[in-house]
């Protein structure tokens, strides 16, 4: 008989709810979508009481059209979006402000005088992250200082603090537990990454109050027991969203790799059990803790890939839908050396010029919207190849394969052109949804419905493999006229 897992991924747009089976086959999948709200240009916020009841909701509706008895789940695993920042009161269980989401940039001012007062290499030392508003310590600062009396509250232990991972674990175990996994924490900017604990140091710098912070545990292990969906249930693992896929990739030995290609691209690299300090603008992170096991990664973000074709369909309207862009390339013979740089939002890893805009290079009269297409979609290979390409730097590390998911990477010319920008196997999986097998596998691991790793890779499928078709000659031309893109960009 059949073993369940559920599987809880809540993301910035909306919570889903997975009814994984113990060959990591997905029973059913129930989706709800969250509301973001914007109070102010470049502020977003979410109601942590709406995530609360979307998940209650998407983990009923998918046991029901799972059709299976609640008691058949032996384990939760979740996996959330990482840097959101809730805080609430102790005694009533409710939050004190809405969720401050990673996005939000409303505490640009706290972070600027944080670089002001020169905390800026103890910070990167301790944490391996950058002083920025994306983190949740700032976002904390800001609550607390936007709340009535809230420093004060906070200090007498009134207010907790939580990513959404301990906002839904202190809700299903009816407030009993107040934990984060070692993932979750690494993006806080308050712990530090040789201990993993919390770091007094760095909470004095945000004046933060050390008994409003989680327990720190590992990814994998049964933190407490809920018993809302009527039954008593495990919940056995909590991690951070793309931490999460690197692990439901089966990315477990160092110099394994996986990128997401979604509205941008994450980029995760498997360092092995030594954290790795960037020289080109990448982050440090932990990837996972499994008991003794501690693996960290080096990760970068594209912050334009698929919003790139969004802009080609709902901005210059030359596509009506995203799928096109695969014919239309394939259509062509070349992008006749035409190239986009979609810096929309300024470019990130590995050049983090935020005052950079989106450009077009190398127009011909005989160009088309059709070259225009075909080198947009190009852009998201380029971009990752810069990622891949400043990891292998910082590593000394040459990647054999990518492992890749999310939407956008079901274009096969994309995947083809990856691979061979980067003279590498790209694989992809049957199985798209490695954010919320990730925080299965785990959920099993500390349940002993798996038995190790090993266990878990025997049953990864792969869909296809892309090898490199054109040479190294013809692709360091095309990096060439890349790189001179990025270069005119950076100095338009």
């Amino acid at each position: 008989m059949s073993k369940y897992i559920l599987a809880i991924d809540q993301g910035t747009t909306s919570s889903r709810a997975m009814i994984i089976d113990d060959d990591l086959k997905i029973i059913s999948i129930s989706q709800q979508e969250v509301a973001n709200n914007f109070p102010k240009p470049g502020w977003v916020q979410m109601s942590a009481s709406e995530i609360w009841t979307s998940v209650q909701y998407v983990c009923l509706n998918a046991v029901e059209k799972a059709k299976i008895d609640v008691k058949d789940i032996k384990a939760i695993g979740i996996t959330n979006q990482r840097e959101t920042t809730i805080v609430w009161n102790k005694k009533t269980g409710l939050p004190v402000y809405d969720a401050l989401v990673w996005q939000s940039r409303q505490t640009n001012e706290l972070c600027e005088k944080v670089v002001r007062a020169g905390y800026t290499d103890v910070i990167k030392r301790k944490t391996g992250l950058p002083i920025d508003p994306y983190f949740s310590s700032s976002k904390i600062r800001w609550i607390l200082d936007n709340v009535e009396n809230g420093q004060k509250r906070a200090e007498n232990g009134e207010l907790l603090f939580g990513t959404v991972d301990s906002w839904l674990v202190y809700k299903l175990t009816n407030g009993s537990v107040h934990i984060t996994d070692v993932t979750n924490a690494s993006r806080t900017m308050l712990m530090n990454l040789d201990t993993l604990q919390w770091d007094q140091e760095l909470l004095d710098i945000w004046n933060i109050p050390n008994c409003m912070l989680p327990k720190i545990k590992d990814s994998s292990e049964v933190y407490g027991h809920t018993s809302i969906f009527g039954t008593k249930l495990p919940i056995a693992a909590c991690i951070g969203d793309q931490q999460s896929a690197l692990f439901g990739q089966m990315c477990f030995e160092t110099g394994q790799c996986k990128n997401t290609y979604g509205t941008g691209c994450f980029l995760l690299f498997n360092t092995g059990n030594k954290r790795v300090e960037s020289k080109n603008g990448l982050v440090t992170t932990v990837g996972w803790k499994i008991k003794d096991e501690i693996v960290y990664a080096l990760e970068g973000s594209v912050f334009v890939a698929g919003a790139a074709i969004q802009w080609l369909r709902d901005g210059l309207k030359v596509i009506e839908k995203a799928s096109e862009t695969e014919r239309i390339a394939y259509e062509l013979e070349s992008s006749d050396g035409v190239y986009v740089v979609p810096a929309f939002t300024g470019l990130g890893a590995p050049y983090w010029d935020q005052n950079a805009k989106g450009a077009i290079f190398g127009l011909t009269r005989g160009t088309t919207t059709n070259h225009l297409i075909r080198a947009t979609l190009e852009s998201l290979a380029y971009q990752t190849y810069d990622l891949i390409e400043a990891m292998q730097q910082d590593t000394d590390i040459t990647i054999t394969a990518l492992q890749v998911d999310g939407g956008a990477c079901r274009n096969n010319y994309l995947m083809q052109f990856q691979s061979d920008l980067l003279q590498t196997r790209i694989v992809r999986p049957e199985n798209f949804e490695t954010t919320a097998l990730g925080a299965a596998m785990l959920a099993g691991l500390a349940t002993n419905i798996f038995a190790d790793k090993n266990d878990l890779i025997d049953k990864y499928k792969v869909e296809q493999k892309f090898e490199p078709y054109l040479n190294s000659m013809q692709v360091q031309k095309l990096i060439h006229g890349w790189k001179k893109a990025i270069k005119a960009t950076m100095e338009f």
